[in-house]
Formats: C-alpha cells, sequence, structure tokens
C-alpha cells in the first residue's frame, strides 16, 4: 500500500469493494445452489460449474436470438428464466439417470460427478466451440455512475448484486416459508422419519438437487454480464464456492451469505495490492487457520443424526 494516499486508499478499496460484489454475487449464487445440494443432501456435485456454464451458454444463444430479431433491450431478463429452467431439467435428469444410484456413497459420486464434468466441458467445447464468447447486453446494462468524481461502480455490477438478492430471499423463502422448503428440512434432518410420516424422499432429493443446478444456472446467467464464458468456465470457480460453502457451514443460509461476501471482498482487495495469486492464496490461509479453530464453519447448523 506504499505510494498512495489515504483519499486514495480509500477509493481504491471503495471501487475494489464494488468490484468484490459482483464477484460476491456470482459466488453467492453458485454457492447457494452448492449449499442445497451439498450441505442438505451431502452430494459432493463436482460437475456443478458445469450447470454455471449451462446457464451462461443459454444467455449467449439468446443474445444471439435477440440480435437476429432486434430484441436486445428487453431479452435479458427472459435469458434469466431460460437458464435456470435449462439447468433444472438437466439436472433433473441427472439426478435421475445417475446421482441417484450413488448415494451414500461419497467417493464414487465425487469420482462420477468429476467424469460428468468433463464429458459436460467436452459438449460445450464441440458445440459452441474453444474461444470464449460474450452476450449482447442491453444498454441499460451498459456504463456506470459516479457518486463521486474518483469513484465508478459499474451498472452491471449493481444488477447481478439485486439479482443475488432476489435469488437468495426466494430460496430462503422457499426452504423456511413453504411446504416444499419443509420436505426438504425434515428429509436432512431424518430421512427415516420424514419417509414414515409419508413424504417421498426420493422425490425430494431429485427436486433439491435440480432446484440447486437450477441457481447455478442462473449464476451463469449472471456471470455474463461481467466476464465471457468457455467450456472451462464453470471449474474455475467450483473451488472458491466448495471454499464459501464449507467456511460459511454447509447447512447454513446465512453462513453462505456471510462466507461469499468475505472472500469475495478479501479477493477483490488484496488482488489489487498483489498479485491475483497471492491474493488467492492470502485468502485462502485466512480461512484455513479459522477452519482450523472451527472445523464446522462459521455459522454451524446443529441436526439431529
Amino acid at each position: 500500500m506504499f505510494g498512495y494516499t489515504m483519499d486514495e486508499i480509500g477509493n481504491i478499496v471503495v471501487m475494489q469493494g464494488f468490484s468484490g460484489l459482483s464477484l460476491f454475487s456470482v459466488l453467492l449464487l453458485m454457492a447457494l445452489g452448492l449449499a442445497i445440494i451439498f450441505g442438505q443432501m451431502g452430494v459432493i456435485n463436482m460437475a456443478h460449474g458445469e450447470f454455471m456454464a449451462v446457464g451462461a451458454y443459454t444467455t449467449v444463444l439468446m443474445s444471439k436470438l435477440a440480435v437476429k430479431y432486434d430484441l436486445v433491450h428487453t431479452y435479458f431478463v427472459f435469458a434469466i428464466i431460460a437458464a435456470f429452467i435449462f439447468a433444472f431439467v438437466i439436472g433433473y435428469l441427472i439426478e435421475f439417470l445417475m446421482i441417484r444410484h450413488l448415494y451414500h456413497r461419497p467417493l464414487d459420486t465425487l469420482l462420477a460427478t468429476w467424469g460428468l464434468s468433463l464429458v459436460m466441458q467436452q459438449i460445450f467445447r464441440s458445440t459452441f466451440g474453444a474461444k470464449e464468447v460474450s452476450a449482447e447486453l442491453p444498454e441499460w446494462l451498459l456504463g456506470s455512475f459516479q457518486p463521486t468524481p474518483d469513484i465508478d461502480i459499474p451498472i452491471n455490477g449493481v444488477f447481478v448484486m439485486g439479482l443475488a438478492i432476489i435469488v437468495t430471499a426466494s430460496v430462503y423463502l422457499y426452504i423456511y416459508r413453504s411446504r416444499g422448503g419443509l420436505r426438504i428440512r425434515a428429509t436432512m434432518q431424518n430421512r427415516t422419519m420424514a419417509s414414515a410420516v409419508g413424504i417421498n424422499t426420493k422425490k425430494v432429493d431429485r427436486m433439491t438437487f435440480a432446484l440447486g443446478c437450477g441457481i447455478a444456472g442462473v449464476a451463469g446467467a449472471s456471470f455474463t454480464t461481467i466476464a465471457s464464458t468457455g467450456p472451462t468456465t464453470g471449474s474455475l470457480y467450483i473451488v472458491d464456492s466448495f471454499m464459501v460453502v464449507v467456511f460459511g457451514g454447509a447447512t447454513s443460509l446465512i453462513g453462505t451469505i456471510a462466507s461469499a461476501f468475505s472472500i469475495a471482498q478479501a479477493q477483490s482487495i488484496l488482488q489489487f495490492f498483489m498479485s491475483s495469486s497471492m491474493g488467492k492464496v492470502s485468502t485462502l490461509l485466512v480461512i484455513v487457520m479459522i477452519l482450523m479453530m472451527r472445523p464446522e464453519g462459521l455459522f454451524a447448523s446443529k441436526l439431529r443424526k
């Protein structure tokens, strides 16, 4: 930080903080889906990043259609919905065809979903090419506004943050204020008793897995506003997403939010003053030290066994 005045450091922290909010929003959306799958079901889904890519490529395809039919100004909201639906349907089919046969076999699930991620990456590469592609964004997502002469805040980052807030609130209402969410929580806490009172736990598992994948699709749609998309884009975020879930507490929605915010802000600010790799390493070291003292995560839930 040497060579900067205090005013400059303050402006840098504010701008990097807002830049970190964009990363926070994508990480939060990714981690929400992963927390539902990993925290609620105990499934380690190494292909979760590829469901993010499904959402991103869906948005790219819809942007091409929007350009063709002169609908660029209005297509993006529908692209988000389509990204959720496509990722949800694919996740539902994957759970039915593969995941349901691997419950209580964590190593097999880990290897199978890792293999699935490689297959999906090759499908993306064969379908869309190896080069990264970008969505055509509507004008209302471009540019920035200046609260002060020295601070620029990107509009797309504010939009992604708003989308993350809406999705997070929706997930909270679904899990804690709906009958479907009650079934999910009952199955998570005691599968045998949930089944005994008439809950179809297999259906709950399938819908839960599909919901987590659908949220990853929304993360992919939001990702197109801040970066281009390639076959391996999703895999670049899977480690950070698992780190968010584990650090926050695998079954805690509040922990996922707090963890995503802390990690995104730390990486964004540290990477300005250090190299990108050193910023990530420094963040990871702090997380490891905290987990050594609190291995259950920041906000662990107490579950009946």
